[in-house]
């Protein structure tokens, strides 16, 4: 499929998903969004693999009754800032004894993916944010004198405690990629490869690309943004498809030999595929860096207990060491 088909799905899919985002009720569940997946890419197998929370946003201003005053926190502080000659105490002189408040859209996100060739990179991921605007503290009760605007509309413990929901909860789409094309212009960025291009190749190099499917063990972080010369630079950051409780490493420091052949098996199993512990070991830091060092030397110590291929990959990431 050539870069503009790849393109054009992923933008025609971004299009039909946010309008079916906006219909969708956060009561419904996940299975709505799975339908609606289905219909607008019957050729794709889309399914859920994570969920992340724990986030938010900056959201707008509202008064004490819930009434909208400001859409949009940050341009209305600047504004303001600006209508009193950028001076932040005049500012909040100006409001003392409002009533206004600040919201924020406290979020989930849910990415979901569909298989789209052989290849370790061959998907496409959907992200859907799950959101709730929330109303927090009054913007001008606190006795504590902000020291910024930017401290002002985002205090630490506006929003402590718990904070009174503001309508329904609602779904917004995020992003569509084609992690094969996104990886691709990244490439074009740099003329080496970066960490993320040898985490994917060191998978499908080991044990792991036999065994599994990159997609459904890890999903990928991306950001984009503009420099100062307005050109685009993108980042891609692996992260664990994981759904209950992470995989634990139980060797401790010195393990070798057998004990450490049978930590690394117990490591794997707990994922779900071969290589597991080296995956983790440069992104969730699970199993320490210097276990590598340990497997290699055993290896050229004679006790062999990792296959030639994935002995390999470890060497390549011992000469060359990485994290994400």
């Amino acid at each position: 499929m050539t870069v503009a088909a790849v393109d054009s799905r992923s933008r025609k899919l971004a299009e039909g998903l946010a309008e079916a985002c906006v219909r969708t009720a956060v009561s419904a569940g996940p299975s709505a969004l799975a339908r609606e997946m289905a219909s607008l890419a019957p050729e794709l197998a889309f399914r859920e693999v994570l969920a992340r929370g724990g986030w938010y946003r900056l959201g707008g201003v509202v008064d004490s009754a819930g009434n909208r005053v400001a859409s949009n926190l940050e341009q209305w502080a600047a504004r303001e800032l600006a209508s009193h000659g950028e001076d932040l105490h005049t500012l909040l002189d100006a409001y003392v004894g409002s009533d206004l408040h600040s919201t924020r859209l406290t979020g989930k996100t849910h990415y979901w993916i569909a298989p789209t060739g052989p290849g370790a990179a061959d998907f496409m991921q959907v992200e859907i944010e799950e959101l709730q605007e929330v109303v927090c503290q009054p913007l001008f009760g606190d006795e504590e004198m902000p020291g910024s605007i930017e401290e002002f509309i985002d205090a630490r413990q506006s929003c402590a405690g718990r904070p009174t929901p503001l309508g329904s909860p609602f779904y917004c789409l995020r992003r569509v990629i084609d992690a094969a094309e996104f990886l691709s212009r990244m490439r074009a960025q740099r003329p080496e490869a970066q960490p993320v291009h040898r985490f994917i190749e060191a998978w499908e190099k080991s044990s792991a690309g036999n065994a599994a499917q990159f997609s459904n063990q890890w999903i990928l972080a991306v950001r984009e943004h503009l420099d100062r010369y307005r050109q685009p630079i993108l980042a891609a950051t692996p992260v664990a498809a994981i759904v209950g409780s992470p995989p634990k490493f139980d060797g401790g420091f010195g393990t070798r030999g057998l004990a450490l052949a049978g930590a690394l098996q117990r490591f794997d199993r707990q994922a779900g595929y071969p290589m597991a512990w080296f995956f983790h070991m440069p992104t969730t830091k699970a199993v320490p860096h210097a276990v590598a060092t340990v497997v290699v030397e055993d290896m050229l110590g004679g006790f062999a207990y990792l296959p030639e291929r994935d002995v390999k990959v470890v060497k390549d990431w011992l000469f060359r060491p990485y994290g994400l």
